[in-house]
C-alpha cells in the first residue's frame, strides 16, 4: 500500500469513536469503510512496541529467565478502561478490512495458517515477497496482527498475577506463563467492548482455562482423565468443609451429591505418585522403593516359566474354557487368530441374532476370562 494513503490511528479513532455511540450501526459503518478503504488501498500506522514500553529497571545481582520476563513485562504500559475499548474498536475494523479482502481472494481465515512465517520482534519489517498471500491481504494482516500483539502485550501482567494460585501444582511456572499468554490472543479475538467490561475482567477466564488444561495434560506423572482430575478437585474443597481430610467416601458423596464410586475412584487417583529410584530417608539417604519392594527370592523380573507359553498358547487355553458361540464371538469381535475384526451388527447378521444378544453373549463370555489364574497366564505378553 501507498504510504501517501497511510492514515494514523487518531484519525481513525475519530470516526470510529463517534460511531461507538450508535452499537447498533457500528458493524454496518465500519464494514462500508472497510470496503471504501480496500478499494483505494487506504491503511493505518502500525505502532512501534517501544511506543507503549517504558524504561526497563535494572535487575539486581545475577538475573534468572524469570526475573528478565518479570522486569519486561513491568516496563509495559498498561491501557485504561478508554484506551482498552478504543483499541478493541480498532482491532474489530482490521478484522473487517481483512476478512472483506481475502473475500476478494476467494480466501477465508482459515487459509492464513502456515502461509506468514516471521519473528515476532521483526514481524512490522516483514515483505509480502517473503509469504505466501496477496501483497493486499498480508498488509491487512499485518495490521490486525500489530493490533492484537498490542493488546496482548499490554495484558502480559495478567498471565503473572493469574498464574500464582497454580503454581504449586508441580509444573514449571514457565510453561504456565506461556500458556497463559497464548492464551490472551484468544480473550483478544473473543473481547467485545459493547459490553462495556475491562479487558482483565473477561481475559481471566481464558487465562484460568489455559492454566488448568495444562495442570490436566502435564500435573502428573501418569495420566488422569480430565473428568477425574475435576472430580478429585470438589473432593479436596468437600474435605476442606468437612475439616477433615480422612473423611469417608460416603460422607464425601453426601456432600457433593457426586456419585460414591466417582468419590472413591478421585479418593485413589489423588494418592501422589513417588519415583521407584527416589531415597526414602529425610537427608536423602535411605534405600529406594525399588530396593525395598524387591523380592531377593524371585530370581529378578525374568522368569524361565515365561519360555513354556506362547501368547497364542495362553489365549487358546483361555478361549477353550468358552462356549463354541462364546468363542465365536471373541474371535470375531477382537480379530483373534485368522479372523478380522467385526462389530457387533456384523456379527448379529452372521449369527442371525440381534444386536443386544451378541453384547449379552460378549460380555458373557468376558467374565468368564476374568479369573486370577487366565491373567497370571497372559500377564507376560501385556
Amino acid at each position: 500500500m501507498n504510504s501517501k494513503n497511510t492514515i494514523s490511528l487518531e484519525d481513525l479513532d475519530i470516526k470510529l469513536d463517534a460511531w461507538a455511540d450508535e452499537p447498533q450501526k457500528f458493524e454496518g459503518r465500519v464494514r462500508r469503510l472497510a470496503s471504501k478503504w480496500n478499494r483505494e488501498g487506504t491503511s493505518f500506522e502500525i505502532k512501534d512496541p517501544i511506543s507503549w514500553r517504558a524504561p526497563r529497571r535494572p535487575v539486581n545481582g545475577v538475573a534468572t529467565i524469570e526475573d528478565q520476563l518479570r522486569a519486561e513485562i513491568d516496563s509495559i504500559i498498561i491501557m485504561g478502561r478508554d484506551e482498552e475499548a478504543r483499541h478493541a474498536r480498532r482491532i474489530e475494523f482490521a478484522r473487517t478490512c481483512l476478512e472483506l479482502s481475502l473475500k476478494e481472494h476467494g480466501l477465508q481465515m482459515s487459509d492464513l495458517e502456515g502461509r506468514v512465517h516471521y519473528h515476532p520482534q521483526t514481524f512490522r519489517d516483514l515483505e509480502p515477497t517473503e509469504c505466501e498471500l496477496p501483497r493486499d491481504v498480508f498488509n491487512r494482516w499485518k495490521e490486525l496482527h500489530g493490533l492484537r500483539t498490542e493488546l496482548v502485550e499490554r495484558n502480559l501482567y495478567l498471565a503473572l498475577i493469574n498464574v500464582e494460585r497454580y503454581a504449586h501444582f508441580g509444573v514449571p511456572r514457565l510453561d504456565l506463563v506461556q500458556d497463559g499468554s497464548a492464551a490472551l490472543f484468544r480473550a483478544v479475538d473473543g473481547f467485545d467492548w459493547r459490553r462495556g467490561l475491562l479487558f482483565r475482567t473477561y481475559a481471566v477466564h481464558w487465562l484460568n482455562q489455559a492454566f488448568r488444561s495444562h495442570l490436566y495434560n502435564h500435573g502428573q506423572t501418569v495420566r488422569i482423565p480430565v473428568y477425574l482430575q475435576k472430580a478429585m478437585r470438589h473432593v479436596k474443597a468437600a474435605m476442606g468443609k468437612l475439616g477433615n481430610t480422612s473423611s469417608s467416601a460416603a460422607a464425601i458423596a453426601d456432600l457433593t451429591g457426586m456419585r460414591l464410586g466417582l468419590v472413591e475412584s478421585a479418593l485413589t487417583a489423588s494418592r501422589s505418585t513417588l519415583s521407584i529410584d527416589a531415597s526414602s530417608g529425610d537427608e536423602g539417604d535411605g534405600p529406594g522403593l525399588a530396593d525395598s519392594l524387591s523380592d531377593e527370592q524371585s530370581g529378578g523380573l525374568y522368569q524361565s516359566s515365561m519360555e513354556d507359553v506362547t501368547l497364542r498358547e495362553g489365549l487358546g487355553e483361555a478361549l477353550d474354557l468358552l462356549s463354541e458361540r462364546e468363542r465365536l464371538v471373541l474371535e470375531r469381535r477382537y480379530g483373534l487368530g485368522a479372523f478380522d475384526e467385526h462389530t457387533l451388527s456384523e456379527l448379529a447378521g452372521e449369527l442371525g441374532v440381534s444386536l443386544e444378544r451378541v453384547r449379552q453373549i460378549q460380555m458373557r463370555a468376558l467374565g468368564k476370562l476374568r479369573t486370577p489364574s487366565l491373567r497370571k497366564t497372559v500377564d507376560p505378553f501385556i
